[in-house]
């Protein structure tokens, strides 16, 4: 039996818990799923450096998953844009179903090979792009499908997954997050996803970073697109010329809004 499915003997009663003590219990669990990402880490690292080889070579970076493991993927990815400001065609998150399935459970669709193959396979994968395949069971067929195919095409793939599992076998990287027994069986949604955000960020930020999107630690390739954004751009801009932020704000005007351009003035 899957780690993962198995029941956790710490919550065999916990319809009969008190709410203090279940969420006790949920928070405990909790920072399970933070140590296994720890204890994983070195297999992160070895993605991040993938990753960071792909982009640079101008290659992608994709997200595959089906239910839980594919809206954690699609939210990474779509978050990189307003972040760091790069193109959305740079980060992409693909999630069986399709992008109806972020808000309607679809669970059935995890299990087409084929489809996984299809829908990956419109993207061109060529052998700078990295694919990181998502699924806490490890099995999930659409997922399988389509990293088998990026890596007939020369990709990389990384495997994100909380068990020893075909996913974790198939995959050039294999990121296994031994985060055990859920709160509610079965219910990866919990420990499992919260490990796979946790891997994700760290992805994505680490490569963002060392592809020049931040300096220090500030996002430097901020786009203007609403208030708040703009506001975090002249605060930015202020702290690293040392000025006001009226000043700041006007050298972001002479410079079109691009933080690069106005400290290097």
């Amino acid at each position: 039996m899957l780690k993962t499915e198995e029941r956790n003997p710490k919550t065999t009663h916990i319809d009969e818990m008190s709410v203090p003590d279940m969420l006790k219990v949920i928070n405990e669990e909790n920072y399970n799923a933070v140590k296994a990402v720890e204890n994983a880490s070195l297999q992160i690292e070895k993605a991040i450096e993938a990753v960071i080889e792909g982009l640079n070579r101008g290659g992608r970076l994709f997200y595959v998953g089906a239910g839980t493991s594919g809206r954690i993927g699609v939210m990474d990815a779509a978050e990189c844009p307003p972040t760091y400001g790069v193109d959305k065609n740079l980060v992409i998150g693909i999630i069986a179903g399709g992008y109806e399935c972020m808000t309607r459970a679809a669970e059935h669709e995890e299990d087409s090979y084929e489809q996984g193959v299809a829908d990956i396979k419109k993207y061109d994968i060529t052998k700078n792009d990295r694919v990181v395949g998502i699924s806490a069971s490890g099995g999930a067929a659409y997922v399988i499908g389509a990293l088998e195919y990026a890596k007939a095409q020369g990709a990389v793939t990384i495997g994100v997954t909380s068990n020893v599992s075909p996913l974790s076998e198939k995959s050039d990287v294999a990121i296994i997050t031994d985060t055990g027994a859920e709160v509610v069986t079965g219910s990866t949604r919990m420990k499992a996803g919260t490990a796979q955000k946790l891997v994700l960020n760290a992805i994505s930020t680490a490569a963002m970073i060392k592809t020049g999107k931040v300096y220090q630690n500030l996002m430097i390739n901020l786009k203007p697109s609403n208030k708040k954004l703009k506001n975090r751009m002249i605060r930015i801009t202020s702290e690293i010329l040392g000025t006001g932020e009226a000043e700041a704000e006007r050298k972001l005007e002479e410079s079109g809004w691009n933080i690069r351009a106005a400290v290097e003035k």
